[in-house]
């Protein structure tokens, strides 16, 4: 496991280096080889059950996500957000049977759910209904995995939200560098305990 958290953290730090630059390809190479390391590890767990193989695709797509938004383009950040979409509901399938999910989480993420969107909505212009399907399933994933009992699926759903959230800022209400230097590690963190999550 060690060893895929080096790649992670070595490809990301390339990925960040190239982005600050504005080398692409140095950008391309780091962003995809730090998603691979998640995936790697991953498979390196030998996903065998429903948890494991739901929690395998939701990283595969997000790996597939992290590629289409390498393009600032409206059809790939659209793709994007359907992969990333179609990842949570994975993560949800994967969670769900393990769950034990407090009411009183669920009020408090709908809470901060709805002034998430709150946020947003004046900037979202015509993405206000894809950006509001997404807020709901990841509000969803969250709530469900906060009810697993594994640490490392409790901390890595909460890290992998709040990277959304720098995600969100940057898209829609100021791009910046900053975003991103705070929110891939978190990102990246948060899909690797999810990962490490497959027993």
């Amino acid at each position: 496991m060690l060893a895929w958290c080096l790649a992670c953290a070595l490809l990301l730090a390339l990925h960040l280096l190239g982005d600050r630059r504005g080398q692409g390809s140095l950008r391309a190479v780091g962003k995809l080889g730090a998603s691979l390391s998640f995936v790697g590890l991953a498979v390196s767990r030998g996903p065998h059950d429903r948890f494991g193989l739901a929690v395998l695709a939701a990283l595969v797509s997000s790996l597939v996500g992290d590629a289409l938004l390498l393009s600032a383009r409206k059809p790939a950040f659209l793709a994007g957000l359907v992969a990333f979409l179609l990842a949570h509901v994975a993560y949800v399938v994967a969670f769900a049977p393990l769950s034990g999910p407090s009411p009183l989480v669920l009020a408090a993420i709908l809470a901060i759910t709805a002034g998430v969107v709150r946020w947003l909505w004046p900037h979202a212009g015509e993405l206000r209904v894809p950006v509001l399907a997404y807020a709901a399933v990841i509000a969803a994933m969250l709530w469900l995995a906060l009810g697993v009992p594994r640490g490392a699926v409790q901390l890595g759903a909460a890290l992998f939200w709040l990277s959304d959230l720098t995600v969100a800022r940057d898209r829609f209400v100021r791009a910046a560098f900053a975003n991103r230097l705070v929110g891939l590690p978190l990102y990246y963190a948060g899909q690797l305990l999810l990962a490490a999550g497959i027993a």
